[in-house]
């Protein structure tokens, strides 16, 4: 497997195939966002220029799992907020806020399913998700919660979130809640 500094170079030709030096193969976003999934490592390089383009081309992936799916992972409030960021004097701080609160909510992810399996084994969750609605609940505040304390350490003259920004959040926690509360009743049916 060719690979650069121990990760897979991926080679993106301006006709947007792109092409795994790796296994020799061409790919499709499809498959990066399955090594992805799977750990494994890689870099997008522009096959002219040898420039790393592995950031756009991953927010490439994003956007096509959001709009492929219907369900959304960012909620519009999250986008329209960190839209404000770019150009701000927080721009600096926010990457390395974010990538801190996804490692530890994959970290909560993990302990949440440890708990969910010892409360109802290894079957498919069980007849019962009040417990699991209520730990994701529970987490999203927090998350919430935190999220908004770090904001206001940095920047100590910011004002509470406007009535309008506090109604949205509630409205993502409630789309939150309604899927959930469809999951369970998938699950019930099985």
């Amino acid at each position: 497997m060719a690979k650069n500094d121990g990760q897979i170079v991926i080679k993106k030709y301006a006709n947007r195939r792109l092409y795994n030096t790796g296994t020799s193969t061409y790919v499709t976003l499809e498959d990066l966002a399955e090594m992805v999934k799977k750990g494994e490592d890689f870099t997008v390089q522009d096959a002219k220029s040898g420039d790393d383009i592995t950031h756009s081309v991953l927010t490439q992936i994003i956007f096509e799992q959001e709009s492929k799916t219907g369900n959304t992972l960012l909620p519009i409030s999250f986008l329209r907020q960190l839209i404000t960021y770019y150009g701000d004097q927080m721009q600096m701080v926010v990457p390395s806020f974010l990538e801190h609160s996804m490692r530890a909510f994959t970290e909560q992810q993990a302990q949440m399913r440890e708990q969910v399996t010892r409360a109802f084994g290894e079957t498919p969750i069980g007849k019962n998700l009040q417990l699991p609605m209520q730990l994701v609940e529970d987490q999203v505040r927090r998350n919430t919660e935190m999220f908004q304390q770090a904001m206001q350490m940095f920047s100590p003259f910011m004002t509470p979130p406007a009535k309008e920004s506090r109604k949205a959040e509630a409205k993502d926690i409630d789309e939150l809640k309604e899927q959930l509360r469809a999951l369970q009743n998938k699950l019930d049916s099985l």
